[in-house]
């Protein structure tokens, strides 16, 4: 999968001193290196793609300690502040992968092998002609099915309608895709969606399986 744009830019962030300690001691214990090597789980096994701070892979984990989560996240500070709510909620089934998350896709993640895959709230790239940024794109629709086992579900969810639907056209039109009613897990509500909708921004969740 030819990527040479990417759907994300790292901003310089502030790194608080917890954020900062948790990349430095906690990640050894609860990080993978990014490598060609293949992420193996004998449970359910879920990716999300671009976990923030990490409340919401936090939230989802513990509701359901017989899944295994992989949170791939560029940004530092989302990385520490993650690795801190794991720590605290002593979390045996999630792991962190600072890198990027399409990279990790192909290369960590064999074909067939995903009961789940997350993207919540990816940037939206709002401009015009800053859409060609935007992570879902036919080539990434390709590859998340590729890497569902049958009947897994992709689960996205975003606040700007005209991503939706553009959402919605692309994994409509893959092949390997079809509608599904709901996800693996239930979405709980995050500060950045409860911001949204006190803006009046509609929340649309969007489900898809694959084929069998």
């Amino acid at each position: 999968m030819n990527r040479p744009i990417r759907s994300y830019v790292l901003r310089q962030g502030r790194t608080t001193p917890a954020q900062t300690r948790a990349l430095e001691q906690l990640y050894p214990k609860y990080g993978i290196a990014f490598s060609d090597q293949k992420i193996i789980s004998a449970r359910p096994l879920v990716l999300e793609i671009g976990s923030g701070m990490g409340e919401t892979t936090v939230e989802i984990a513990k509701a359901h300690p017989e899944v295994d989560f992989i949170a791939a996240e560029v940004h530092g500070p989302g990385v520490g502040s993650l690795l801190n709510r794991i720590e605290a909620g002593r979390l045996a089934n999630v792991r962190v992968v600072r890198h990027d998350a399409v990279d990790v896709l192909e290369h960590m993640v064999a074909d067939g092998s995903l009961a789940a895959i997350h993207l919540f709230f990816p940037d939206p790239w709002p401009k015009k002609r800053h859409h060609k940024r935007r992570l879902v794109q036919p080539a990434f629709a390709a590859l998340a099915a590729r890497k569902l086992a049958p009947g897994g579900i992709l689960h996205a969810a975003t606040d700007w309608p005209d991503y939706a639907d553009r959402m919605q056209e692309v994994f409509s039109r893959e092949a390997s895709l079809e509608k599904a009613d709901s996800g693996l897990a239930e979405k709980p509500v995050t500060k950045f969606e409860a911001r949204g909708k006190r803006l009046g921004h509609p929340i649309r969740e969007l489900f898809y399986k694959r084929r069998p």
